[in-house]
């Protein structure tokens, strides 16, 4: 570090102390998920314990990445409300994962050998032998989760660097290292519980820095007044979306059927009736949040349209918007508070990715083929040295100063929806699907968004043909292939059995 930094530093003393009791009271939990962890089934999943409470704030944290208070805002502030079609994608899509895919996936991991990561259900659930399908699972989760994470790693890093002066390379390894730490230490359990006191944070800064925004521009009506005079596009719903670009945003929600992150969240939750109270938290608790992201974007493209001369950090960087909003008008320590919202996105979602990418490497490759007779301790470190190694990988794709958080995470985002969306969809609802029909669909989903990615083509998201092969894939190669087994079928018929008792089963 240098000496002009660390003047830097000194000189944001209130927003570092309150940054600094923040990371304190992370690592703190941390060292209680050290403590509360004895064996594997811990580490990864928790021991499948979480309430519907801890569950819904801990899949939504998981989720809104740093994306929430950073790439949303800066696309509503840099090209207006057409953008906030993502926001109304993502919220279908998240209601439809919670009401079809949640339960009914609590309960057949745990029919499936009390299947710990997604590889080992997809292996479980489809008898497969060859364990090829737990390999080319865990593959996909690790390419496109290495990628995810270092998006979680450059959105830390804009944050150090914007608030204390610190440069790109500094501010990296720094917002890395706050992450890193508390899911070495305390696995699974310390991120759920981390994730519920973080997601309490997000939404508290993206309610009020909305309203001060509001309140500073003049009113709801004279900020939009000023928007409309200033830039009327800003105000379009429609801007100049066409089709294709319409069905590209609306299709983020398509993705949340496939990702690791989230699904995991539902594999750990303590039972199928816990389901129903812990959809209605999440969602109440993501509509406000996706509000609140558009309205700072929206209000504060108004009030720095209003202050020019206060506008060029945010003008450089769009995605600092609310790090500007909240640094300029809040004082220093309400404004570390507001800020530590963002590096708790950040962590919560960075801290699970890195997690289900451990368990993956952890459960499915070192246990499976390498340590059969590894000791749950063994697994344990193991896994936490895999969440290191990662970790450096993702520092390293982060370590380009012009990343942009929103390019990184639409490509991984699509990867694991096309890849995983699918399949997983259809191996809870259709009994007919077989073994060779998952691996065609993971495979032609994950290929199409590398392929489509490269060539862009008519500017459509890749996700949507993603999802479209992988689920014709999926349904031709089952079809064609033997039918599934009489086990397989009861397996299938005891989950409906389940979910009929159940209350979410209606």
């Amino acid at each position: 570090m240098h000496k002009g930094e660390f003047v830097l530093i000194i000189a944001n003393t209130p927003t570092l102390v309150t940054f600094t009791v923040y990371l304190v009271g992370m690592l703190a939990i941390g060292w209680l998920g050290y403590r509360a962890t004895n064996n594997l089934s811990d580490y990864i999943l928790g021991g499948r314990s979480l309430g519907s409470f801890v569950t819904a704030l801990s899949a939504g944290a998981s989720d809104m990445s740093g994306w929430l208070l950073m790439g949303l805002p800066g696309a509503i502030f840099l090209v207006g409300l057409s953008e906030a079609w993502i926001a109304i994608g993502l919220l279908v899509g998240a209601y439809l994962n919670w009401r079809f895919v949640a339960a009914r996936l609590r309960a057949y991991t745990e029919q499936c050998g009390n299947a710990l990561t997604l590889p080992d259900y997809l292996s479980n659930r489809f008898e497969d032998k060859s364990h090829m399908l737990r390999i080319v699972t865990a593959v996909v989760i690790l390419v496109f989760f290495t990628l995810y994470c270092a998006s979680g790693v450059v959105a830390g890093a804009r944050l150090f660097e914007n608030m204390f002066g610190l440069s790109y390379e500094t501010a990296l390894w720094v917002g890395a290292a706050a992450t890193i730490s508390y899911v070495l230490i305390g696995g699974f359990l310390a991120v759920s519980w981390t994730d519920t006191i973080q997601a309490s944070l997000m939404i508290t800064a993206l309610i009020l820095v909305p309203m001060m925004v509001i309140f500073s521009s003049g009113g709801f009506s004279v900020g939009v007044a000023h928007i409309a005079m200033v830039s009327p596009k800003h105000l379009d719903i429609w801007g100049s979306l066409d089709a294709v670009a319409l069905i590209s945003l609306l299709a983020w929600g398509l993705g949340y059927f496939g990702q690791p992150h989230i699904l995991v969240r539902f594999m750990a939750a303590e039972s199928v009736d816990v389901i129903p109270q812990a959809r209605r938290i999440s969602m109440t608790w993501m509509f406000l949040c996706l509000l609140g992201a558009v309205g700072v974007g929206f209000f504060g493209f108004a009030y720095f349209a209003q202050h020019p001369t206060m506008a060029l950090g945010v003008n450089a960087q769009p995605e600092t918007v609310f790090i500007e909003l909240a640094k300029q008008l809040f004082n220093p320590w309400l404004a570390g508070l507001f800020l530590a919202s963002i590096l708790a996105a950040v962590m919560s979602t960075l801290s699970c990715q890195l997690l289900v990418c451990s368990s993956a490497l952890t459960e499915d490759i070192y246990k499976s083929f390498l340590r059969k007779q590894a000791s749950q301790n063994e697994l344990v470190w193991f896994g936490r040295a895999m969440v290191l190694l990662i970790s450096l990988v993702a520092i390293i794709l982060a370590s380009n100063p012009n990343s942009q958080v929103l390019k990184m995470v639409s490509y991984a985002w699509a990867g694991f929806g096309a890849a995983f969306g699918p399949v997983i969809i259809l191996s809870l609802l259709w009994q007919g699907m077989t073994r060779n029909g998952a691996l065609a669909g993971i495979i032609v989903g994950a290929l199409t968004v590398l392929i489509w990615k490269q060539y862009a083509w008519f500017g459509l998201y890749e996700i949507v043909p993603g999802f479209v092969l992988s689920t014709f894939a999926v349904i031709l190669v089952s079809k064609l292939g033997q039918p599934v087994s009489a086990e397989m079928r009861a397996g299938f018929a005891a989950v409906n059995a389940i979910m009929r008792q159940s209350r979410d089963g209606a």
